[in-house]
């Protein structure tokens, strides 16, 4: 049956193949490839069908006016007509004096037209595929993309039979049968019907009967190996088409059950709309892609140690055992998949200094973390879910070219159908991957992906109590102006691994910041949800401007009114970070621990009271201690200093003296030293970690009291203008009137009580804030008619400042806005007083 696609199929192809192969008698292909060091380039293989009357010379000289020499040098392929090949010199230069340069053949006729494409691989020449044709006109567009496709297919080929030869430490002749694996069959695939034509080695490949193909692409598709159909299918996807030299490496399964590796390389033509159109493409063998005996001995060797392994930790340092080694890997990162952050069990070597900053920021000893979102090239390749290579030098983000500068890969781990994690392996050193190593990680992969799933239900208990715990702690602490604060936390490894334990820091208003870290009673999922409703409440009082022994004092009563038996100990510290004045509270806990900028430590004397939840009328006592920059403080649970083998006095001395002795510089490894080694822990470990820096340039602050007064607002922004110009902000200063207006209005119209309005000047920063009596937040409008006389207010307080917000304080609220200045604008105080600045017509002392 006859088929009309609109394209002459079986011209393009059959020629092209003959060409390839060398299959017909007038047509001739040869490689030639570098020789050592001596500026000639090698015959390599001709093949050409019986009878050929003529041949190629043996060698061509690299600086020589040759066919061959020119497009080796170039780079570029070149396509000769007749009259054009008679401009160059095909006579090639002897092996010896006396030499025949034609090897017994005669001379081409002429007639011949030449195509001689390069073959390279990534920027590097390998040699020439030379392409004879007793023709005027032999190489159209169709038959010059299906050459250019195959050179590329030979280039890959050489290159992985060079890095083979490389592997074994011997120098190996890549002449003869080492091309003979290369040659393969030609394809054409209109996309619109899905009507495909074949030559006869294509269909060999795949072990399909010439009188058997039906000319559909579903009948290839069917002999391939699942796993690969999609990477197959995405070549024709929007966004999919494939680059120059890119090959994509696919199994099929013969009829008589044998798994054979080939290789594809394709083009893509679209039409004039630039849909896809057609697809031209090479299949050859591959079977050089299959492992070698050291691969297929460390796929058993992983196979059967992951067999053994229960805990996702315990899967994930299996992989970094059997891959980190012979890989000669410099980092491997094993993460799973939770929504849209990767939640890492596992980063080898374990030090955060020897990973990226973004990494590095989220450590936390037990779970590190980072967000996908971070890393959209990460994010693409666990959608497309194949195993993805970079060499030096890709353009990757900051997060992953650290892991691997000198080469990065990154395994999806399939398992069920979707996936559930990923494994980075990368190389500090320049690393090149050959198609055996690709095999190899592939294979890893879903292995790893079903061990993954497999210790998930195995060790459902141990999930459960992590998921718990994590959701329960801070995900990352916050940036603070004149300290650092780290934390870790690590979980029993007795019992269901959950705790109570828990740490939190907490901005407040005025520069100063809470440090919080508790623990209640108990090693259960109960003492778990206690822990974060105390840490919730504690953060809710804190924030509405509680003192701490207030603080403390309501979670106490919170924690007496809820329906447990259970008690909690905590510390907690309100400290000024401009003056280092710090305000300890102690209920049951273990007494806070200083080291100080000479290097020695201290048990702070901090007064303490009873545990949360044991006496209604328990008190608290403020303890209030100076800290000069330098001083770093560390807060933490019995845990860390106490076991059954461990008297907590001991506990503590062994703590103090790794605190003196470890670098102030890195609070992070600070935090880890105090950690120590130990792997069994019958109780779980909180750890606070402050280094107090002092602040270089102290925010400058001032307060007014907002009389209720018809002129009000006048005078509101007469104290402002004053102040301003005093601290010599002009450049900003129209737009804080504006926002002192609004606000200060606000507050005069919306509530009852007293009205104080608090300016801070910070570095590049104005803050405006408006406290008032009414426990109320303001609500913005959705919309505003053009004829409304009011609503306006908070619109032009958000078009106007940097960010703004409201935050609860007792009794009341307080209302900001921020207004970012221009760098220098802040001006010196002569100058601010010769200003005139007295906008809008305002200004001058309130009287």
């Amino acid at each position: 049956m006859a088929y009309d696609d609109g394209f002459r199929r079986t011209e393009a192809v059959q020629a092209v193949t003959a060409r390839v192969l060398g299959s017909t008698g007038a047509e001739l292909t040869a490689v030639y490839v570098p020789a050592e060091g001596d500026g000639v380039l090698q015959l390599a293989e001709m093949v050409g069908g019986s009878g050929v009357p003529y041949g190629l010379p043996t060698s061509y000289p690299v600086s020589g006016n040759s066919p061959v020499a020119a497009a080796f040098r170039s780079g570029d392929p070149l396509w000769l007509s007749p009259a054009e090949l008679a401009e160059y010199d095909l006579t090639g230069s002897p092996d010896s004096p006396g030499a025949d340069p034609w090897d017994g053949a005669g001379k081409p006729p002429a007639d011949v037209s030449l195509g001689v494409l390069p073959l390279g691989v990534s920027g590097r020449l390998l040699g020439c595929l030379v392409v004879m044709d007793k023709a005027t006109d032999a190489f159209d567009a169709d038959r010059r993309h299906l050459l250019e496709l195959h050179a590329d297919q030979v280039a890959a080929g050489l290159e992985a039979i060079a890095a083979r030869v490389m592997a074994q430490t011997e120098r190996r002749s890549l002449l003869g049968p080492g091309l003979d694996t290369l040659r393969g069959g030609a394809f054409t695939l209109v996309l619109r019907t899905g009507r495909m034509d074949a030559d006869a080695q294509v269909l060999e490949l795949f072990g399909i009967a010439p009188e058997e193909f039906d000319r559909r692409v579903e009948t290839l598709l069917a002999r391939t190996v699942p796993d690969d159909v999609p990477a197959l299918m995405s070549i024709v996807e929007p966004g999919g088409l494939p680059t120059a030299g890119q090959q994509l490496s696919i199994r099929i399964r013969r009829p008589n059950g044998e798994l054979r590796w080939l290789s594809l390389r394709s083009r893509v033509l679209v039409d004039a709309d630039g849909a896809p159109e057609r697809m031209l493409g090479v299949v050859a063998d591959a079977s050089y892609l299959r492992p070698t005996a050291d691969e297929v001995s460390i796929v058993q060797r992983l196979s059967a140690a992951l067999a053994g392994a229960t805990t996702i930790r315990d899967v994930s340092r299996v992989v970094v055992s059997a891959l980190r080694a012979p890989l000669n890997a410099d980092r491997v990162a094993v993460a799973e998949l939770e929504a849209d952050r990767f939640v890492v069990s596992v980063l080898d070597p374990p030090e955060p200094g020897a990973w990226p900053a973004a990494w590095r920021s989220e450590w936390r000893s037990e779970w590190p973390d980072a967000a996908c979102h971070s890393m959209p090239t990460l994010e693409s390749v666990l959608r497309a879910g194949h195993v993805a290579l970079w060499p030096p030098g890709a353009a990757l983000e900051p997060d992953l070219v650290g892991i691997g500068p000198g080469g990065l890969a990154v395994l999806p781990l399939p398992a069920e159908g979707r996936i559930v994690g990923v494994c980075l392996i990368g190389w500090d050193d320049e690393h090149h991957f050959g198609p055996e190593e690709r095999s190899l990680l592939t294979a890893t992969a879903g292995l790893v992906g079903q061990a993954l799933v497999r210790a998930h239900a195995l060790d459902a208990g141990h999930e459960l109590a992590t998921m718990l715990q994590r959701s329960l702690l801070p995900r990352k602490l916050p940036s603070l102006p004149g300290g650092v604060a780290v934390a870790r936390y690590l979980p029993a490894t007795m019992g269901l691994e959950v705790g109570g334990d828990w740490y939190d820091v907490i901005p407040l208003s005025d520069g100063h910041v809470a440090l919080v870290i508790g623990d209640v009673e108990g090693h259960s999922a109960g003492a778990a949800t206690i822990m974060g409703q105390m840490r919730t409440a504690i953060r809710a009082y804190a924030v509405e401007g509680h003192p701490p022994d207030v603080v403390i004092a309501h979670a106490n009563r919170l924690l007496l009114g809820m329906e447990t038996d259970l008690f909690a100990t905590c510390c907690y510290v309100d400290l000024d970070m401009e003056e280092g004045i710090a305000w300890f509270v102690r209920a049951g806990h273990l007494p806070p621990l200083l080291r100080l900028p000479d290097g020695t430590t201290e048990e702070l004397p901090v007064e303490g009271g009873p545990p949360l939840g044991v006496a209604e009328d328990g008190e608290f006592p403020l303890t209030e201690v100076g800290l000069a920059p330098g001083t770093v403080l560390a807060l933490l649970t019995d845990g860390l200093a106490e076991s059954a083998t461990l008297p907590l006095e001991d506990g503590i001395r062994r703590v103090r003296a790794a605190l003196a002795a470890a670098d102030p510089a890195d609070a992070g490894q600070l935090a880890d030293d105090l950690l120590g080694g130990a792997k069994r822990r019958d109780d779980d470990v909180a750890l606070l970690v402050l280094r107090y820096d002092g602040m270089r340039v102290r925010p400058t602050r001032v307060r007014w009291t907002v009389w209720r007064l018809p002129d009000a607002v006048m005078h509101a922004r007469r104290f402002t203008g004053r102040t301003l110009r005093s601290w010599g902000v002009t450049e900003e200063l129209d737009v804080a009137l504006l926002v002192v207006s609004e606000l200060v209005t606000n507050a005069i119209a919306h509530t009852q009580g007293e009205v104080r309005l608090d300016l801070t000047l910070a570095a590049d920063r104005l803050r405006v804030a408006v406290n008032d009596a009414s426990p109320r937040a303001p609500v913005k409008p959705a919309t505003v008619d053009w004829e409304s006389t009011g609503g306006r207010g908070l619109l032009l307080v958000e078009a106007m400042s940097a960010s703004w917000g409201s935050v609860p304080l007792s009794g009341g609220k307080q209302v900001w806005s921020e207004i970012t200045l221009e760098p220098g604008e802040r001006l010196g105080t002569a100058e601010a007083a010769a200003t005139d600045g007295r906008p809008n017509g305002e200004g001058g002392a309130l009287r």
